[in-house]
């Protein structure tokens, strides 16, 4: 429900597959409201299962995330860098009145706030690391979440059936969300919000981003919806049972239970819940309509169709060989592209409108997938009928951008050298293919890599 915050590169709609552990870029996020912010959860860790009546036991443990008493002692570090910080405290009060934050607001919220070193060195150690999609989707649509997934809905059906009906959300697509942000409510984060964006905002990459965060804050705080220290999140901000970043919440949080409040951070995950599925509606979902279906491609399929911006009926894909998994045309859910996240030897989709209002949550092509797969799952679905290509390999970010300047060298333009496969250089490499005689199917591969050099 907010903007996507990538790592180094964004998962491109034709063909990029690979993930990166932390996806998210907040700079993304100012041109965009969604509501999660978080480079620092590895989506793929197995979920740990919530106190719930018939989830599994066993999972593995989510990484923990330090819990961030302001109370506590300051180590020599956080010394050092705190008093530069103070003074941007005392700096940034006078920003943050203007902007209608009242000094008591203001003062209650900083009460003990001190610099948090921590949060510095996950911001500016976010991992290279990369994994295949299919890794992050075997996790994503694990065993375990799908069951934790199904006892999530039971254990709160009445709840999720009363938002399904107000929003036209399906309840299935709530609960996936919620699993994939905070393992159904396990791993909802425990650092200070407000400490955690003051720090960023004073000595972070992204200062500006973070800043207009914490007034956010300031303003959830103002209007009573929490307490300051009751007011907890990932270290980069992300708050609550589905992850919204403070701006996000503003805007689309909802009060479902009724009570005066927008509480996304009780144990009771009902406007939580709600204030996802009303986010999903705000940005058009339609209900009865699949995020995507698995569907197989004839021998012959011209791979240039394979673009977000190629859009055609069902029919009229069945026309041209592409079908549903069952060898049946896909019934008619509206206009669809074909997507290949993973190239020509991976799982093939037919994708619809609720894709791009799930990408809204989080850009990332995997996620949208894992959310789409997981909430199928949960309604009883089955795995992907497809192989992925397993003896594969993420490019390293180094060596995406050798393979930008390999292919602009040899006249096949990406537009520039940042690492990310975005859709000019799966255009570029599209292009490579053709006049190679590869399929032509955009896929950024370290096969590739290896033929350009």
């Amino acid at each position: 429900m907010r903007q996507k915050m990538w790592c180094d590169f964004r998962l491109a709609a034709a063909s990029a597959a690979v993930l990166c552990v932390q996806f998210w870029d907040a700079t993304a996020f100012a041109q965009n409201s969604r509501p999660i912010l978080r480079p620092d959860r590895d989506v793929t860790a197995v979920v740990q299962p919530v106190q719930l009546a018939g989830f599994v036991a066993g999972a593995k443990l989510r990484p923990q995330m330090r819990p961030m008493n302001v109370s506590t002692s300051p180590t020599t570090e956080q010394t050092a860098g705190d008093v530069g910080f103070q003074r941007w405290i005392r700096n940034f009060r006078s920003r943050a009145l203007a902007q209608g934050i009242s000094p008591d607001t203001f003062d209650r919220a900083f009460q003990g706030v001190r610099y948090d070193a921590d949060v510095i060195k996950r911001d500016s150690n976010q991992s290279e690391f990369s994994k295949p999609i299919w890794q992050y989707l075997d996790s994503a649509a694990s065993d375990t979440r799908v069951s934790n997934g199904r006892a999530a809905l039971r254990g709160n059906a009445a709840v999720l059936e009363a938002i399904e009906s107000r929003y036209g959300v399906e309840k299935e697509v709530v609960v996936a969300i919620w699993g994939l942000e905070s393992a159904y409510g396990s791993y909802k984060g425990s650092n200070d919000v407000v400490r955690s964006l003051a720090t960023l905002s004073y000595d972070g990459r992204r200062g500006p981003f973070f800043e207009s965060q914490l007034v956010a804050a300031l303003k959830i705080l103002q209007n009573g919806d929490t307490a300051p220290r009751d007011m907890t999140g990932s270290w980069a901000g992300a708050m609550g049972h589905t992850q919204f970043i403070p701006t996000s919440y503003l805007e689309y949080a909802v009060d479902f239970t009724g009570d005066g409040k927008r509480n996304i951070w009780s144990e009771d995950p009902t406007d939580a819940l709600a204030s996802t599925a009303a986010y999903l509606a705000q940005f058009g979902w339609v209900k009865g309509q699949p995020w995507g279906v698995e569907v197989t491609l004839p021998r012959e399929f011209n791979y240039a169709l394979a673009d977000r911006k190629v859009t055609k009926s069902p029919a009229e894909w069945a026309r041209l060989g592409v079908v549903g998994v069952n060898g049946a045309a896909v019934p008619n859910f509206g206009a669809a592209s074909v997507l290949l996240p993973a190239g020509s030897e991976g799982v093939a989709f037919m994708i619809f409108k609720n894709f791009s209002v799930i990408e809204r949550y989080n850009a990332a092509d995997a996620y949208v997938i894992g959310v789409g797969h997981l909430s199928d799952r949960i309604a009883g679905g089955a795995g992907f009928k497809a192989a992925w290509p397993r003896d594969d390999r993420a490019l390293t970010r180094a060596e995406r951008e050798e393979m930008q300047r390999r292919l602009t060298a040899k006249g096949f333009s990406t537009y520039g050298v940042d690492g990310k496969v975005g859709p000019k250089t799966i255009q570029a490499v599209r292009s490579y293919q053709l006049a190679e005689g590869l399929t032509p199917d955009g896929y950024a591969s370290l096969n590739l890599l290896k033929r350009l050099r």
